[in-house]
């Protein structure tokens, strides 16, 4: 018999014995992943939820009794100082903006050096300085009439006479007194502007292709045009033929702003002041063709030769009527 030989009995009981399972290291690691994100999730939560009542205790803490993490005497004391502060810029800028006023008068400017010498404008006004029309076709020109009929409205004649007295031409109207007292202004009447008046041919000339431009200087506070002398006017062809405008009519017929009308006063004490026309009546001019013209102030103290300004004391513009 062999000595290394086991019992029967003995063999059957190690048959018996429970074995360990195979799978027993991958069943623990999958119970801690499972665990570990169990774990991840409730600490996510909970730091949301940490988050939001970290938050909410930001905004109102009740224990402290703090909003926005400041107590109540605290938010006392910066709006105190904000008060004050802003109380004190607004009495500096007060301050300033009344010893400012003291100096500045509002009916005569303090500074006028850069507004001398006068511009020069012209009605009906073109956005383009150009009258494009045919003298047979209203439309083409019917806007530029409803223009001149509306500016010339404050020129009517019993407005005038209502509002305005009469002067003495040839000199400066000079009205004395507080430059606060309203003053007088001498009456402009539309009809000094003859046939471009608008009285006796309702299209100014130009349903006949002849038509009517009014000239104005523009108002300068105090000041003297002409230093003693009427201030004229003269119109010519700019560049090309000048045979292209053969004929022109002035009115008033001297086509002169007459001194009368200064000093302007300005608009607080002038209240009724009409500004002084000249119109011009261009009676031939080269149809179907652009005519450049250009109308220039004749007079003392006045520049109408600034090459990069077209309006200091002058106007340009073109005429362009059709047969």
């Amino acid at each position: 018999m062999e000595r290394n030989s086991k019992p029967a009995g003995a063999e059957d009981a190690s048959r018996n014995l429970p074995t360990k399972p195979e799978n027993e290291n991958e069943g623990n690691q999958l119970h801690s992943e499972d665990r570990d994100e169990v774990e991840a999730q409730a600490a996510a939560q909970w730091s949301l939820a940490a988050k939001m009542q970290q938050v909410k205790n930001y905004l109102w803490n009740p224990e402290k009794r703090e909003f926005l993490g400041r107590s109540g005497q605290s938010w006392s004391l910066i709006l105190v100082f904000y008060l004050i502060f802003y109380a004190f810029l607004a009495g500096m800028f007060a301050l300033c903006m009344y010893t400012m006023l003291l100096t500045i008068s509002p009916y005569i400017p303090t500074y006028r050096d850069r507004v001398n010498p006068p511009g020069v404008m012209i009605r009906p006004y073109t956005y383009s300085f150009a009258f494009n029309f045919n003298a047979s076709e209203r439309s083409t020109w019917i806007s530029y009439v409803d223009s001149l009929h509306h500016f010339l409205q404050a020129y009517n004649d019993s407005i005038q006479d209502e509002k305005n007295v009469n002067c003495t031409p040839g000199q400066y109207f000079i009205q004395e007194g507080a430059e606060d007292k309203e003053k007088k202004a001498c009456q402009f009447k539309r009809s000094f502007l003859g046939n471009c008046s608008g009285l006796d041919d309702l299209t100014f000339g130009y349903s006949t292709g002849q038509p009517c431009v009014l000239l104005k200087m523009n108002r300068i506070v105090g000041f003297h045009p002409g230093n003693g002398e009427p201030v004229k006017v003269n119109c010519h062809v700019q560049k090309g033929n000048k045979s292209d405008l053969k004929s022109m009519d002035f009115y008033p017929e001297t086509g002169t702003f007459d001194l009368s009308y200064y000093p302007y006063y300005g608009k607080l004490t002038h209240v009724n002041y009409t500004s002084p026309l000249v119109a011009v009546h261009f009676t031939e001019v080269k149809k179907n063709r652009a005519v450049g013209v250009e109308c220039q102030l004749k007079g003392r103290n006045i520049q109408n030769n600034i090459t990069n300004d077209r309006f200091v004391g002058r106007v340009l513009f073109t005429l362009n009527i059709g047969g």
